[in-house]
């Protein structure tokens, strides 16, 4: 067995054997697989596709290529994955709502990529709070007080970090097999007992159309079923952006209001929903109804509230002590209409073009720019009308150009569009529900 014949293999169509696909994983991480031979690999996989058992045996050997949570019996454990999207905030406020609920969440989160931000990014904005743990830190926090939001030590799925780098650099990204084992290997490593995935489309997301959306739920949905994991994964919109607030420190802001039984109707219904999904999946509510009823009430009851701040307290944040809003500048509508479109991945860049992301991995972020948008698709706007606030270091001049694309005014109201697509469930093989 070598590299270039297995590559040849996949090139020609064939499915690859566990054997095979393991080789080349763990020769990458060693050395004994070259990159340009793991790119051609890359990209064939990205051309021919992989069935079900390769994207298993893909996702097993990068998973088990670092180490793993295990977990004594206690509270099951529930994480959620987010594909991505402009104002995407929901890791905040769903994290201590599921603790609150009598769920631990251990979990691993990401920053800002491409035009969307990122958890870790937003959690930075609150200083002192400390993203990076050791895999004992991580672990007591989750038994003590059953939340913990932490980017990836080096120890979990090292091999996802070497074969993210390279498919950023050869075109194979959006390679669903390999979007698939890239979050599986990270997400399944945290012993988890249930796990919920928000796979975003639309014009803000990773996956523009919903077939591409409904695909890749399928393809994480059955693969995390095949290894033992009950999952959900719901399809939903990212046409405009979650919330009204979208940057860093602002997202923190909105969702503790949320946490305080406030906040934007989409982003608390889409946390709610997320939360009954888990609830339900764990076996703590017989059924989403039930469930929605427990979550709504820790939200309201400031229960979720109280658990969000001993786990920010539990990481070294001090919540009080947020990044500050930049200056503010308002951008306005210059004709009458109806807001029939917002170019949602082109506010994504703008936040970048603010410095609140980056376009080089060693870029610093400005966690107090950003943007609050005071319409929503199919609003009724005038001349003049406030469109969205500003927060930057030099006004709107930076941005003015791009900004004049965001947002899309036409004479007739656009269809009106859900916040959830789609829902699939898969639970493990042998399961009843």
């Amino acid at each position: 067995m070598n590299a270039a014949e297995i590559i040849s293999r996949k090139r020609d169509g064939f499915a690859l054997t566990s054997a095979e696909i393991q080789f080349m994983v763990d020769g990458f991480v060693d050395g004994r697989v070259e990159r340009p031979q793991m790119a051609a690999w890359a990209m064939a996989i990205l051309l021919r596709d992989m069935n079900t058992d390769e994207i298993v045996a893909l996702t097993q050997a990068m998973l088990y290529s670092g180490q793993q949570f295990r977990w004594s019996k206690g509270r099951p454990k529930v994480d959620k994955h987010s594909t991505g999207g402009i104002g995407d905030k929901i890791s905040i406020p769903l994290a201590p709502l599921w603790a609150a609920c009598g769920l631990d969440v251990p979990m691993i989160s990401g920053r800002g990529l491409g035009a969307t931000g990122g958890t870790i990014d937003k959690l930075e904005s609150i200083a002192g709070y400390r993203t990076l743990l050791s895999m004992d830190e991580f672990r007591e926090q989750v038994q003590s007080l059953g939340v913990v939001i932490a980017s990836a030590s080096a120890e979990i799925a090292p091999a996802d970090k070497e074969l993210y780098a390279l498919r950023d650099v050869t075109g194979t990204v959006p390679a669903i097999p390999l979007i698939t084992a890239s979050i599986l290997s990270k997400k399944l490593a945290e012993g988890l007992d249930a796990l919920i995935l928000d796979v975003k489309w639309g014009n803000g997301a990773f996956m523009k159309t919903t077939s591409d959306a409904k695909r890749l739920a399928e393809s994480l949905a059955q693969v995390a079923k095949a290894m033992g994991v009950p999952t959900t994964a719901l399809v939903t919109n990212m046409n405009q952006p979650l919330g009204k607030l979208v940057g860093n420190a602002v997202e923190i802001e909105e969702s503790e209001a949320i946490l305080r039984g406030a906040g934007p109707a989409d982003v608390r219904e889409l946390t709610i929903r997320l939360a009954a999904e888990g609830l339900v999946l764990t076996g703590v509510s017989a059924d989403l109804a039930n469930a929605r009823v427990l979550a709504t009430g820790k939200l309201d009851s400031g229960e979720a509230w109280e658990k969000y701040e001993a786990w920010i307290r539990g990481q070294g944040g001090d919540r009080r002590q947020l990044a500050p809003r930049a200056e503010e500048s308002v951008w306005l509508a210059d004709r009458s209409g109806y807001l029939a479109k917002i170019e949602t991945e082109q506010l994504g860049y703008a936040v970048i073009d603010l410095g609140g992301g980056r376009r080089h991995q060693s870029d610093t972020i400005d966690h107090g720019v950003g943007f609050e948008i005071e319409v929503r698709v199919g609003d009724r706007v005038e001349p003049g009308q406030l469109l969205a606030r500003v927060f930057s270091r030099g006004g709107v001049d930076p941005i003015a150009e791009r900004m004049k694309t965001v947002f899309v005014i036409d004479d007739c109201p656009p269809p009106l569009e859900t916040l959830v697509w789609e829902e699939s469930t898969a639970l493990p093989f042998g399961s009843d529900r």
